[in-house]
């Protein structure tokens, strides 16, 4: 069995390397019985990423690997990277390793177990525990309050970047997935639970990580209007399919 661990990363030089070192470390040290790798996938960078990853696959190319695309995307990153993979379980986390990596087992074991075929953190079930500005937490809670009522789901957590998948799910799932930004954690999910897959969602230790030059790319109140757009049009969309 192969697990690949995706990590987008557009302009993340001031953390990439030390990040990846420490997910690096801490797969290691589990010694897994399953063979794995972490891909790195640049997208969109206008710093030194590209070349601080190609040194990192030279001293390691065995377990770091990576994936160059010229345009920005989340979405679009994680896509490109799982439909190139060959891995049994395909993960993705964001590179500010923002959930704990004490969290990985419960995120992968139901796969492993072949108990589930998506699994993904939440940040907002009652046991989970978050740190992070009292704006982003109302945010949040907002967009998947909106989510829930428009999308008729049950789930507490759409958005968090740490969510991991069977290869043959994602293969199903792929031709139905839209979206290349943000909005890709939104339509995995509910695409999945449309098509009659099993998921599971854990909750997660997440702290923000940011420093002075690193802010989120999601501003809380510019982009709501975007997203209430795009869930009134995924809730339109799944009229449409069909398994």
């Amino acid at each position: 069995m192969l697990i690949d661990f995706c990590l987008p990363a557009r302009n993340e030089e001031k953390i990439l390397v030390g990040n990846v070192q420490r997910l690096n470390n801490f797969l290691e040290s589990q010694n897994y019985s399953f063979d794995w790798q972490i891909i790195i996938i640049i997208n969109g960078s206008q710093d030194n990423s590209e070349a601080l990853v190609r040194e990192m696959h030279s001293h390691n190319p065995q377990r770091i690997n990576f994936l160059v695309l010229s345009k920005g995307g989340k979405g679009l990153a994680i896509k490109e990277c799982w439909r190139q993979s060959s891995a049994d379980i395909l993960v993705f986390m964001d590179v500010d390793l923002a959930v704990s990596l004490d969290n990985l087992p419960a995120l992968i074991n139901p796969l492993i177990n072949n108990e589930k075929d998506l699994v993904f953190g939440s940040r907002l079930l009652p046991s989970s525990h978050t740190e992070r500005p009292v704006i982003r937490e109302i945010s949040s809670r907002s967009y998947n309050f909106l989510s829930r009522l428009i999308l008729e789901h049950h789930f507490s957590d759409l958005q968090c970047g740490f969510k991991a998948i069977r290869r043959e799910l994602f293969n199903q799932v792929s031709p139905w997935l839209r979206d290349n930004q943000w909005f890709f954690d939104t339509e995995l999910i509910i695409v999945s639970q449309k098509l009659n897959y099993r998921l599971q969602e854990i909750p997660v230790d997440w702290q923000e990580n940011r420093y002075d030059q690193r802010t989120s790319r999601i501003k809380a109140w510019q982009d709501s209007w975007p997203f209430i757009k795009n869930l009134i049009s995924l809730r339109l969309y799944l009229r449409k399919m069909v398994k």
